[in-house]
Order: C-alpha cells, then sequence, then structure tokens
C-alpha cells in the first residue's frame, strides 16, 4: 500500500483534548466557522474538511504535535498564508497545523547580507525589514501581503524578481525543520560556503509539507537598489519581446530585474474587471511587456531609456511609457497582479503554469493557442507571465457564454493538449506553483522515473507513517 492512502484512525475528543493543550485552548479550532478559513482556497478549486485546526507558537510546539501525531498516527497539513493554487495546503480530513504564530524575525545581519525569521512571517513583513536596515529581500509574488515565508519556501515559489535573483530555492541559506517524529532539524546558517556533507535544507524546499514543517529559514539579502525604473512596453510578438529582452540583458545585465509578457487579453480582463485599474498605453497592442531595472547606482532611468530607444530603431518596441513616479510604477504592477483575479468574471479558467526554454516561449504560445482552441473551439487563451525565466501563466478562459462546469470538465483534456508541447520543447508542468493534488497524478508520466523512484525512498524515510501532508505530490 503507498504510504500516503494509509488509513488513519479517526480523532477522539480525547485526543483532541491531547492536541489542544499542547497549543492552549484559544489556538485550538474545531467549530466549522473558525475552522472553514483553512479548509478552503482562493480560486475555489479545493473544498477540504478538518476536525482540528491547531496553531502552535512555537517550533518546540510544533515538535510535540508531530510527536504525538506520530505516536498516534494521525495525519497532519501543514499551512502557512493558505495561498497556494495546486491544492497542496487544503486538508481532507487532516489536523491543520498553521504556522501563521510563528511570526517573529530572529535576527537581522545587514553585514552578513541575512535575516532569519519564522515561518509564519508573511512575505511583505519580510521584505519591510530587510528595508528597514537598507537591505532589500528581492522574493515578490501577487500573494505577498498573505503567504508566509514558509509557504513560500515549501512550494520553491518564484515571482516577478527571479529573473535577477532566482526562486525561493536559491534565497535560503539554511533552515530549521520538524521532522514528521517530532525531531527537529537545526540547519539554520548564514554561510555561503559550508561542504559538511548533503545540503539537506534543499530536501524541504518545494516538498510542499510532505516531508517535514518548515519553522524557521535564514534568507539572503541584497544591496537596496537606490533606482528602480519601470516601463510598460506595447509590441507586436512574442517574438519581439524576446529580442527586447535580449537588448535589455546586454545592456543591464543584473539590473534587469523583471521582465513580464502580457497577451492583449490578459491586460483587456484587469483593465475591465480590476479596480482602479487603466491601461498604460493610450492604443491596444497585440502584446505587451513590463519590465523593470532596479540598479544600487542612480544610473537606471539611463539605461532603460537606452533599451526602449534601441528596441524602437529596430521595430520591437511601437510604444513605452515609463513610470513617472511611485504611484504610477504600483498602478503598473497592480494591473499585472490582478491578472489571475480578472479572469474569473469571464467565466471558468483552466490554468497552466509551466516553463520551457526562453528561446522556446514564442513557438510554445503560439503551438499551444492553436491546439487548445482546436479542442475546444471558442476558447480564449490568456497567456501571461516571467518570460526571463520561461515561465508563463498559460490560463484557458471558457468560449463567451458557455457553461463554466462544462467548460471546466475539460480541464485533463487541455492539460493533455498543453502538457505534449511543454515536454516536447524540454519544458516543466509546473514552473512555481507546485504539484499538490492538481498535477500529482500527471507527475509519474512527466518525470523521470529513477527520480520518483528518489522522492518515494526518501518520502518513506521521513516519513515511514505517511503522516505528513498525505497524498500530495505523490
Amino acid at each position: 500500500m503507498n504510504i500516503a492512502q494509509m488509513p488513519m484512525p479517526p480523532l477522539s475528543p480525547e485526543l483532541i483534548a491531547r492536541f489542544r493543550a499542547i497549543v492552549g485552548d484559544k489556538y485550538a479550532m474545531t467549530e466549522p466557522a473558525d475552522v472553514a478559513p483553512y479548509v478552503t482556497e482562493e480560486r475555489g478549486l479545493y473544498h477540504g474538511r478538518s476536525p482540528l485546526v491547531l496553531r502552535p507558537g512555537s517550533t518546540a510546539e510544533i515538535s510535540d504535535i508531530c510527536k504525538l501525531a506520530t505516536s498516534e498516527r494521525i495525519a497532519l497539513v501543514p499551512q502557512g498564508g493558505n495561498t497556494g493554487l495546486v491544492g497542496g495546503q487544503t486538508p481532507q480530513g487532516e489536523v491543520v497545523v498553521s504556522t501563521r504564530r510563528l511570526d517573529k524575525i530572529r535576527d537581522i545581519d545587514p553585514s552578513s547580507n541575512t535575516m532569519t525569521c519564522e515561518s509564519g512571517v508573511v512575505l511583505q513583513v519580510a521584505q519591510q525589514k530587510a528595508a528597514d536596515v537598507d537591505r532589500y529581500f528581492p522574493l515578490s509574488l501577487g500573494a505577498e501581503g498573505s503567504c508566509t515565508i514558509g509557504g513560500n519556501l515549501s512550494t520553491n515559489a518564484g515571482g516577478t524578481g527571479a529573473l535577477a535573483f532566482g526562486v525561493a530555492r536559491e534565497m535560503a541559506l539554511g533552515l530549521e525543520v520538524v521532522l514528521a517524529d517530532g525531531r527537529i532539524l537545526n540547519a539554520l546558517s548564514k554561510l555561503k560556503k559550508d561542504n559538511t556533507g548533503y545540503d539537506l535544507k534543499n530536501l524541504f524546499i518545494g516538498a510542499e509539507g510532505t516531508l517535514g514543517i518548515i519553522t524557521a529559514a535564514t534568507l539572503k539579502l541584497f544591496p537596496k537598489p537606490r533606482s528602480i525604473e519601470t516601463a510598460f512596453v506595447g509590441l507586436k510578438s512574442p517574438a519581439d519581446a524576446l529580442k527586447l529582452l535580449s537588448i535589455s540583458q546586454a545592456e543591464a545585465a543584473g539590473s534587469l530585474t523583471s521582465f513580464e509578457l502580457l497577451a492583449d487579453i490578459a491586460v483587456d480582463f484587469s483593465v475591465r474587471h480590476g479596480i482602479d485599474i487603466r491601461a498604460p498605453l493610450a492604443s491596444t497592442h497585440p502584446w505587451f511587456v513590463l519590465m523593470e531595472l532596479s540598479s544600487p547606482r542612480e544610473d537606471a532611468r539611463a539605461t532603460l531609456e537606452s533599451i526602449l530607444a534601441q528596441g524602437m530603431e529596430q521595430g520591437i518596441v511601437d510604444d513605452a511609457v515609463i513610470a513617472a513616479n511611485l504611484s504610477q510604477r504600483a498602478a503598473f504592477w497592480k494591473l499585472r497582479d490582478e491578472m489571475s483575479a480578472a479572469q474569473k468574471p469571464e467565466g471558468g479558467s483552466i490554468k497552466h503554469d509551466i516553463s520551457v526554454p526562453v528561446a522556446a516561449v514564442p513557438a510554445f504560445i503560439a503551438e499551444a493557442n492553436a491546439a487548445v482552441v482546436k479542442l475546444i473551439p471558442g476558447s480564449r487563451p490568456v497567456p501571461f507571465g516571467h518570460l526571463g525565466d520561461g515561465n508563463i501563466h498559460y490560463n484557458v478562459s471558457q468560449p463567451v457564454g458557455a457553461d463554466a462546469a462544462d467548460f471546466l470538465a475539460r480541464w485533463h483534456d487541455v492539460n493533455a493538449v498543453v502538457f505534449e508541447i511543454v515536454l516536447r520543447m524540454g519544458g516543466s508542468i509546473s514552473a512555481e506553483h507546485g504539484i499538490g493534488v492538481l498535477k500529482r497524478d500527471e507527475l509519474p508520466e512527466v518525470k523521470d522515473k529513477v527520480a520518483i523512484e528518489l522522492m518515494r525512498s526518501i518520502k518513506t524515510l521521513l516519513d515511514p507513517l505517511g503522516i505528513m501532508n498525505p497524498g500530495k505530490v505523490l
């Protein structure tokens, strides 16, 4: 029997009382109204259930929870800000262990360019704490006002800054993790160089809580940018956007921190359905790029102007505007951040979070658009995402006037045609959102067979009873 499918005993009132004693009555919830926010997610794809939500306030309390869960064979679902998009944080009868109360910044060391914070720290708070000491923490997501550091690491979040700074995995120097049996792995470290054996932290980053519960992390900080310049660009095609990316990387090098490709339909949805969102350019264009330069020197404006001038001279850029102030920059990014939510009023939306080699993005979009529309005539592809690292959120909205339920019932059919193109181009079916439940069944079909075997072996070693987020990933 698969360890993720081993039957778990029911949670008796006596056992609930023992869990409650660990965290205190105030932080153990069983009433449906109190549990509800922890068993639903923002897109409404997954509706879970849980007899008990625990909100521990320390690593020691999480350790005690895991010890009791192991002794009684009770399954746990770790949860941060509950902003995940693949169902990895949604319980199906398990006990929820929320890390939101683990919200302390344990240490900020500007000299070492590190910050050690607990897993429940909200990403936006971490960004601000870094700024308070004249440093920069570059992980940036649309959900940064509510997602947590632990969740970011558990899903190996990407975001708009991955082009220059990498994904969450590359921003973590060390972790503190509670294992299934309650042991605490202290792998917190400020060291950039440490060749003392296996890099254990990377087992838990991207594991979606299936191997242990991340309780703290030491994160990399960077010099605070002195000059940030943002432009919204209109152009004809993804191929032109790719050419503009090449010019930008040659001119700006590491100062190019974001390069977002946006289809006109995605921009239109945001403008029509978002609140206080306006089109940045006076005229419409088939495609847009939202790009940003961040420099520790006061030279980003001149560099950005040079990039756009070259783009216009080469016939790549049709129109562009550079943000004149912070509020206009925020407006550009709000338009981008609202793209997923803006699809809801258009009915059913089948979503993909894929990556292909950067050079293959234009061909992928062209092939996927043709394949999806052939499969479901009238369907509306809504591609947008991080062109600089080949990560496209390839979403498909239902035909106008179609029945949403009927359209969403074709989810796996659409997956099949999109994933076939992705894999043929040497890409990944999950670039940054994770596997969770949404892509769990597809994973064995697209992952190297030996890799799957090793993943299962590691799961068995660290969680032999299968109590850590069962049914997710594997």
